[in-house]
């Protein structure tokens, strides 16, 4: 188990890289560095302007130069200006003897995520107050979704065809079929419009972010756990219902087993196999979803922030969200597939 670890990581790591190489590639074309430039300095800034702009700051140079600056394995950039010396390591302009002592990598890997050019803030405290927020949601959706979704594809799965089964599909069916932006807005319109709606629920899920209450959070959480219940649902509902006819459960019917020691000592456990990889894939799933449902209830976590600065062309905020979604996905593949081989102990690593 620990080579098959170490090699995951590996390979991790790897893919990793490979990854973020190409968000970075893609948001430092020169179309969205000549935005950044103009944006932070004058729109009516001539092509020499631009690209002495850009020299200035660091974004001149070899895209695999620029790439190991940010990731921190090659020195950073530093420029002599009129001011003094300024760079990537430097926080302004300062003297010669004072560049001499600072730090010459700064990047990823020694903690030093950048600077955001629209909320002038450090990009590590932007994603960590954004990405506590929305930890906080996919946590309550978790805590509606899983459990929900087990519930209904285990009663389902367990008496194939009946009414009981057709009943909980359709219902799964649906809540998988009906994207977000579509219940979000009519959960809105139903229960917290003063208009047309039942106001049911009171505030708003942008003072959930300080004080989070039943009232003006259960809506999108809701709207993003009844999307993935579906879908877990379904998959419980066939793994059941294939366990459900194996030899091994015949059996246990033939020797007079009572039909719930059945369901919860021999099928469960087999049954949740499938499903259990599934929900280790919805993590990746809810950093995509809370893109939405965040920026329609205009709940300012993580996923807000993602539309904030891809919106805002905010370069060093964009790639911070980029890696924390890599690094997520890899994360919970890897749990993902340690899990599955303690979960079926026909499993062998080899």
């Amino acid at each position: 188990m620990g080579l098959f670890i170490l090699r995951r990581a590996g390979v991790m790591i790897l893919t990793a890289l490979c990854l973020t190489f190409i968000v970075f590639f893609l948001t430092n074309l020169y179309p969205n560095l000549e935005k950044l430039a103009k944006t932070q300095g004058n729109f009516r800034m001539s092509d020499e302007a631009v690209a002495s702009w850009l020299d200035r700051n660091g974004y001149g140079g070899p895209m695999l130069l620029r790439y190991g600056e940010w990731l921190g394995a090659a020195p950073g950039w530093t420029r002599e200006t009129e001011d003094g010396i300024t760079g990537r390591c430097l926080d302004g302009a300062v003297s010669a003897e004072t560049a001499a002592t600072a730090p010459r990598f700064c990047g990823i890997l020694q903690g030093d995520w950048g600077r955001s050019t629209v909320f002038k803030e450090d990009v590590s405290t932007i994603i960590g107050t954004r990405l506590g927020l929305t930890g906080k949601l996919m946590f309550w959706v978790l805590v509606l979704m899983v459990p929900s979704a087990l519930i209904v594809g285990v009663l389902a799965g367990m008496r194939e065809g009946s009414w009981l089964d057709r009943g909980l599909s359709t219902f799964s069916i649906v809540t998988t079929a009906t994207p977000e932006y579509v219940s979000g807005v009519i959960f809105i319109a139903v229960f917290t419009s003063s208009t047309v709606g039942l106001k049911w629920f009171k505030g708003t899920a942008t003072s959930a972010m300080k004080d989070a209450s039943f009232e003006n959070f259960f809506l999108p959480v809701l709207t993003i756990a009844l999307y993935g219940m579906g879908y877990i649902a379904r998959m419980t509902r066939a793994s059941m219902t294939e366990v459900m006819t194996a030899q091994y459960i015949r059996t246990a019917r033939l020797k007079g087993v009572a039909f719930h020691n059945i369901v919860l000592k021999h099928a469960l456990r087999n049954a949740l196999i499938a499903p259990f990889t599934v929900i280790m894939l919805q993590f990746p799933w809810l950093l995509n979803g809370v893109v939405i449902v965040e920026t329609l209830f205009n709940y300012k976590g993580f996923g807000w922030t993602l539309v904030q600065a891809a919106g805002n062309n905010d370069i060093e905020l964009l790639l911070a969200v980029s890696v924390v979604s890599v690094v997520v996905v890899l994360v919970t593949q890897l749990i993902s597939d340690i899990g599955y081989v303690y979960l079926n102990p026909r499993i062998r690593i080899s």
